[in-house]
């Protein structure tokens, strides 16, 4: 906005800029904003501006004419405890969104722990299988008791976008958005737990498979056949744990069946396919579309939703994959978004009840990083444009949204 208009000439439906001003040196909620009445009129004069920025193409309405001969106005008896009230409340709402930033915090760090807890168990199944399944049991069961049945805890994924994706990440990932999945699916508490352990061991049988199989996107047919079993081979390295129930291991057997029956080793289609496996192939295949090893191929997680629902909805139970898409919304969290408004922002949490109206934080240079404004976009008329690629953003954008690179996906359930 590079329009400046008297505040004399505002009316509702004008479209503002007041960044000039820090954050918490005025009561609106965004620092750019369509105006909705005269009060808020009043608020800017209360503020000592003579002067704000406009944008024509956003305002609904044109700027009140210019007078030259203007009658003076009554001193308007904006009371101070007026403005004061709507500060505080500004403040307690920064307040609450710090807490909130911290739960996130905290759920960040516990994932990364989990994450590192499961490179250890998956390193020393070999060697130790009795201990390494007990340390299994043990995460799986933190994870389903301690996170996704605790409505106001997040769970946090997090995508380091390393150079080196390992298994245990990808692991983890898979672990958690499974389990997202199944409790969208009502599961008990019981399969959420064989669920878990699938997805943990789902693709331990890449470990026999060379780098260059498993990185090549145009493997020969020898390839294929030998990529392929690393389904066998993370059988072959459960068989030592005799105790492992049916499910689980089922989970690592078909977690690449197609509902189509195209998929492998055994072409099992539909309903056949063993409904643990179902949900572990959507979670497996969203994850390696945001995170493959040629991080150039990586999809936003909006434009993975998008494909595996438009262009491979034949693979997936159609129950489930409108469960996932619902629990992680159409713009899934770890979106980059532009606004209405032309604000950039980051999907932090979604909202299964209105999937156009996450919970955005948005990037705001005079907002300190570890203070960025949370913004649940069914409090404002702001609305998501388009998702957009961190590749296409300043780098103190994302450095901004996402610290260190990081692609962050929250569950909804942060209060």
């Amino acid at each position: 906005m590079k329009h400046k208009l008297s505040v004399d000439r505002l009316q509702p439906g004008i479209f503002i800029s007041i960044s000039e001003l820090g954050w918490l040196d005025h009561p609106f909620l965004l620092n750019r904003f369509r105006l909705a009445d005269e009060e808020q009129i009043k608020v800017l004069r209360s503020l000592g501006l003579k002067e704000v920025e406009w944008d024509p193409a956003r305002s609904t309405v044109q700027p009140l004419p210019e007078t030259t001969d203007r009658e003076a106005e009554e001193e308007i008896d904006f009371s101070s405890t007026v403005l004061t009230s709507m500060l505080d409340a500004k403040r307690e709402r920064s307040a609450r969104v710090r807490q909130q930033r911290e739960g996130l915090a905290r759920s960040e760090r516990l994932f990364e722990q989990e994450a590192t807890g499961i490179g250890e168990i998956l390193r020393d199944l070999g060697a130790r299988p009795a201990e390494s399944y007990g340390r299994a049991k043990s995460a799986v069961g933190r994870l389903v008791g301690s996170l996704l049945n605790a409505e106001s805890v997040a769970v946090h994924l997090v995508n380091m976008k390393v150079k080196e994706p390992g298994l245990a990440h990808h692991a983890m990932n898979v672990v958690v958005l499974s389990l997202l999945l199944g409790k969208a699916a009502q599961l008990g508490e019981e399969e959420m737990r064989w669920l878990g352990l699938g997805c943990m061991f789902h693709d331990l049988g890449k470990i026999d498979v060379p780098t260059r199989v498993l990185r090549n996107s145009q493997r020969t047919a020898a390839e294929e056949q030998f990529y392929q079993a690393h389904v066998g081979y993370g059988i072959k390295h459960v068989a030592k744990l005799g105790e492992l129930p049916v499910p689980v291991k089922n989970v690592i057997a078909c977690h690449h069946e197609r509902w189509d029956g195209k998929g492998f080793p055994n072409h099992l289609a539909g309903a056949k396919i063993p409904r643990l496996a179902r949900i572990a192939a959507i979670a497996n295949r969203y994850d390696n579309l945001c995170n493959p090893f040629d991080l150039k191929t990586a999809k936003t997680p909006s434009e993975a939703v998008s494909f595996m629902f438009r262009q491979e909805k034949d693979n997936y139970d159609p129950e489930l994959l409108q469960l996932f898409v619902k629990a992680v919304g159409v713009y899934p969290p770890g979106c980059f978004v532009a606004l209405s408004d032309g604000s950039v922002g980051l999907v932090v949490e979604t909202n299964s009840g209105d999937l156009l109206h996450p919970l955005i934080m948005l990037y705001d240079a005079s907002v300190p990083r570890n203070e960025a404004l949370l913004l649940d976009l069914r409090e404002t008329e702001s609305t998501i444009e388009a998702a957009i690629s961190p590749a296409k953003l300043p780098v103190e954008v994302v450095e901004y949204l996402a610290p260190r690179g990081r692609i962050d996906y929250y569950i909804e359930g942060v209060h």
